[in-house]
């Protein structure tokens, strides 16, 4: 399994951004998939996951704001995300589990204040 995600850049608060994740291999479909995100100094968090039949999950801090969401024909996950804030900024990371995690290699976004 591969997973290669795009999307990041830099935005001003209150801005938006898009991020995919493209995942190799037939396990996409029947997998769930989620977004987690480190800040430098911080651990990594759970942001968002989304099960193989769409049922979704959000941290506290990102209701509301953030959307996951998947097309299964084009093996792709996406976090939209409306209302950045600085407190936003992270590299972000995919993520895929089937009997173990697999990882991208993660996009910077920052939130500039």
């Amino acid at each position: 399994v591969q997973l290669v995600e795009s999307g990041g850049g830099l935005v001003q608060a209150g801005g938006s951004l898009r991020l995919s994740c493209a995942a190799s291999g037939s396990r996409f479909k029947i997998s769930p998939m989620g977004w987690y995100r480190q800040a430098p100094g911080k651990r990594r968090e759970l942001v968002a996951t989304i099960t193989s039949g769409g049922n979704t999950n959000y941290a506290d801090s990102v209701k509301g704001r953030f959307t996951i969401s998947r097309d299964n024909a084009k093996n792709t996950v996406y976090l939209q995300m409306n209302s950045l804030k600085p407190e936003d900024t992270a590299v972000y990371y995919c993520n895929l589990f089937f009997v173990t995690h697999y990882w991208g290699q993660g996009t910077q976004v920052t939130v500039s204040s």
